[in-house]
């Protein structure tokens, strides 16, 4: 029967129901230490430290020899359990999931990554596996310091855990269970934020604003100091009885997994911990620099992983890819977005300016406790953007560059990484090969780690090549390196990599083989198996058959399930093996563009310009939830994509492509991103020269200039697009796009004409819901320019269509319409029934932007219908929408009015 190791308790082994006796408790902490880091060897040194402290006995040695012994006797009928003693030390192989310890790390990281009930279901099958202290019965300075980490983790799981709870309704169970903690941690601002609003979600607002004030007198007098700005939020929330929906986002934590053969690197990670443990004030940063393959990424996770528990803010992580062969590097504005959509920032808030960017994720992480990792930058301009604002932030960067301007401008301390040295480059062949293999070549072994020149990449391809094959000699590996010609020459090592990649290359089967330099012409940074089956023209069975190969072989990596990436240098030599061959490139564009555009016909079914060709169709994506997951997961490969269609000059993929990315883009707020394909797909059109296709990409860029703010250049391309196009379904759409742009001018009597003539082409096109959407926009502009009678005509067809075809959102832009029409013809109570079935509408659809919007405007019904509180409970609401979407004028002009009413 298995053993399950138990540490988040009195420290123990279980058989079956039997517990296994292990001794005093200087010997049960030796298992621990070794327990704690399965399959990882640690020192006679560490061993004695770990039991003793600094003050070890005289005998100390003699002593932990014993304690090993009598746990190797106590483990002595138990199958699965062995201590091995190594040249290194010593070593316990065990299954991690047979560690309490260990499953409880892996359920709480789970926890945070999942939806509401399944993260609230893991969190406490996490906290279960606790039974008493961590370490129970045993004592030390290790101890004691493994314990209060572990501690810690329990306390942010568990809070984590209140989290979920409260966003799924359980206040009323947790308020006994929250004022329980609370006693036992008054201070705690997160607890007593928690406390807080399930007390006010149980009806009990009193006793919630008492525990505030309880928590703030309580802070003022033992810590001399006033509640964070979260919980003062919250208490003035409460006192406006505006609860927040929800409690806060969860902690992101993005650190990739580690590599566990992590060896060696001993004074780097005292250097990185003295670096990265500042004096207060200072702002803690470090550049961890490096050629190609030197184990920078590895170095950097491991000490992250190691440290993560220092962050209780949470680990942010961005791969910048400042190095890749086949690509341009991530832009600092897009890791910048993506950090603040981690810190739970919906995508459509995002500011689209960089600089707008930066200031907003400043302010966000401003105060807060975090680590942030920026992978593989270029150079210092690809870093500052991303570089926080305040003292209380970690940042550990990595680069091939010395990243000089960084020393310069922030005083960046430089840590450079060399190759292993002969004893590490030996201990990690260790982990992959027995020592009876190693002793039994001695002469090949150095072969091997002269070939590899101690580069951690290499090592890792050799050792992963002779753990394929261990019946095969050591020196049949050293045979196949020696065949190979000059060094690959990227990394600037002098290592042959070259001979590497052929060796590891030279033993796949042919197909397997071939299969590795197609897969090089893939752009962006991995490949999912359906596009790696269409790059190689093969089944997506046979594909993954290819790929598992090449995983073998360490030249391509499954990071997460159906996805692959290959490391720059390895595919730097794939792509040399390539030569020039475009057609698994252009294979997979083609792959792209019809999966993109079924997935944008999902989500826009309305509309199919002719320059497109018919939309296509896969059984993959037939639902909004599987073409946005598809989006999302894609993207940076599309944008890729799209910029290797420009260079090979395939012109219809480039638009196509853009096309594909639209309404995803449009909906996430991703508007940077969306001007720049549309820029590509306009150059390629007049390369090109057809007209239909300039047509489609001017309208589509002057749109989307027109949502960065940019209407001068936005009505060239509009204009343009319309002189152009021929088609009248095309002109309709052009003329909707000029309407709302000459609104946002301020010329409401252009903008109805445009609106009219789309719905004069629209109405002869049979396509209901564009029809609708014309009406609807006809309806507007008729009321802006104060003609109630057609306008109000207008919006009850659109109204009658968008119902018969089930749309919500288009249902709820006409009620809203409805509202502002009878609000300016003074039919208040209509407007208000109109906008309060919008604002139940644009809630199903998920449409905040617009709710807002509508919520305003039912605040001006309410005022002028005489009811002034509850216009001032709708724009304090849509005042609050509005700053947390970043839409500051809008929010400005409602506070004036609030205060001008107010009085």
């Amino acid at each position: 029967m298995a053993v399950e190791f138990q540490l988040l308790g009195e420290v123990g082994a279980r058989v079956g129901g039997r517990w296994v006796e292990l001794g005093h408790a200087r010997q049960r902490c030796v298992l621990a230490a070794l327990v704690v880091e399965p399959n990882r060897q640690q020192s006679l040194d560490v061993l004695v430290e770990r039991v003793w402290g600094d003050r070890p006995p005289n005998k100390a040695r003699t002593t932990l020899y014993g304690y090993l012994y009598r746990l190797r006797q106590a483990f002595a009928d138990v199958p699965d359990v062995r201590i091995d003693r190594t040249a290194a030390g010593y070593v316990l192989p065990v299954d991690e999931d047979r560690v309490d310890l260990h499953r409880f790390r892996r359920l709480a990281g789970r926890a945070h990554d999942a939806a509401a009930p399944d993260a609230l279901a893991l969190a406490d099958r996490a906290l279960g596996l606790w039974r008493g202290e961590a370490l129970g019965g045993l004592t030390g300075e290790w101890v004691d310091a493994l314990r209060r980490a572990l501690e810690q983790q329990r306390w942010q799981t568990l809070l984590h855990r209140n989290d979920i709870a409260l966003r799924l309704g359980h206040h009323d169970t947790l308020v006994p269970v929250l004022a329980d903690l609370a006693d036992r941690h008054p201070l705690d601002e997160r607890l007593a934020g928690q406390l807080v609003l399930a007390l006010y979600r149980s009806g009990r607002q009193a006793d919630a604003l008492r525990h505030y004030r309880l928590v703030r007198d309580r802070l003022v007098e033992e810590l001399g100091t006033d509640p964070g700005p979260q919980l003062r939020g919250l208490h003035q929330q409460v006192l406006e009885g505006e609860p927040p929906a929800h409690p806060p986002p969860p902690v992101p934590r993005q650190l990739p997994a580690t590599h566990r053969t992590f060896v060696g690197r001993v004074d780097q990670l005292a250097a990185l911990d003295k670096a990265l443990s500042p004096a207060p004030g200072e702002a803690p940063m470090l550049a961890l620099v490096g050629s190609a393959g030197t184990g920078k990424t590895t170095l950097a996770l491991h000490w992250a992983h190691r440290a993560a528990d220092r962050f209780p803010d949470g680990h942010l992580y961005a791969d910048l890819r400042g190095f890749d062969p086949t690509g341009a590097p991530v832009p600092a504005a897009a890791g910048v977005g993506r950090f603040l959509e981690a810190l739970g920032l919906p995508a459509a808030s995002v500011p689209p300016d960089p600089d707008g960017r930066a200031a907003l994720y400043r302010s966000l992480v401003a105060g807060k406790r975090l680590l942030v990792v920026l992978d593989n930058a270029r150079d210092s301009e690809h870093v500052l953007p991303l570089l926080p604002g305040g003292s209380t932030c970690t940042v550990l960067i990595t680069s091939r560059h010395r990243l000089t301007g960084l020393a310069v401008s922030h005083a960046v301390p430089t840590l450079e990484l060399d190759v292993f040295t002969d004893a590490e480059a030996r201990e990690l062949l260790a982990r992959h090969l027995s020592d009876r293999r190693l002793r039994a070549e001695p002469d090949a072994v150095t072969d091997l780690l002269r070939w590899c020149g101690g580069l951690p990449l290499a090592l890792g391809i050799i050792a992963a090549r002779a753990a394929t094959h261990p019946e095969f000699p050591l020196s049949v590996l050293v045979d196949e390196l020696r065949d190979g010609v000059t060094a690959l020459g990227s990394d600037g090592s002098g290592t042959n990599l070259r001979a590497v990649f052929d060796a590891s290359v030279r033993v796949l089967p042919d197909a397997a083989a071939t299969a590795f330099t197609g897969l090089a012409a893939a752009p962006g940074p991995d490949i999912a198996l359906p596009a790696a089956a269409a790059t190689l023209d093969v089944p997506p069975r046979r594909a993954r058959e290819l790929l598992r190969h090449l995983e073998t072989g360490h030249l391509v990596r499954q990071h997460t399930p159906g996805r692959y990436r290959m490391h720059d240098l390895v595919r730097a030599y794939a792509t040399e093996r390539a030569h020039t061959d475009p057609r698994p490139t252009l294979r997979l564009i083609d792959h792209y563009a019809r999966t993109g555009r079924a997935a944008e016909a999902v989500l826009y079914p309305h509309e199919h310009p002719a320059v497109l060709g018919g939309a296509p169709s896969t059984p993959d994506i037939t639902d909004e939830p599987a073409a946005l997951a598809w989006l999302t997961a894609e993207h940076a490969n599309l944008l890729a994509a799209q910029q290797a269609a420009r260079r090979l000059g395939s012109h219809h993929h480039v638009w196509e492509l853009a096309w594909a990315l639209d309404t995803f883009q449009r909906r996430q707020g991703l508007i940077a991103d969306q001007v720049a394909v549309w820029r590509t797909a306009d150059d390629a059109a007049d390369d090109s020269g057809q007209p239909d296709a300039r047509a489609l990409t001017s309208w589509r860029l002057g749109t989307a200039l027109a949502r960065t703010g940019a209407l001068d250049e936005a009505i060239v391309h509009l204009e343009r697009s319309l002189g152009l196009c021929a088609d009248p379904s095309g002109q309709a759409s052009v003329h909707q796009s000029l309407a709302w742009v000459r609104e946002q001018q301020g010329d409401d009597h252009a903008a109805l004409h445009h609106a009219t003539s789309a719905l004069e082409v629209l109405r002869t096109l049979g396509v209901p819901m564009r029809e609708a959407h014309a009406l609807n926009q006809a309806g507007w502009y008729a009321a802006r320019v104060d003609d109630l009678e057609p306008a109000q005509r207008f919006c009850e067809e659109a109204l009658e269509i968008t119902r018969r075809h089930d749309d919500r959102d288009a249902e709820a832009r006409v009620l809203d319409s409805l509202g502002y029409i009878a609000h300016l013809a003074g039919r208040h109570d209509t407007a208000a029934g109109h906008y309060e079935q919008a604002l139940l509408r644009f809630e199903e659809a998920g449409a905040s932007y617009d709710y807002a919007d509508t919520l305003a405007r039912l605040g001006d019904t309410h005022a002028a219908n005489g009811n002034v509180p509850r216009a001032l409970t709708a724009w304090r609401e849509a005042s609050t929408m509005y700053r947390r979407q970043h839409r500051e004028l809008d929010a400005q002009r409602l506070s004036q009015r609030i205060e001008a009413t107010s009085r």
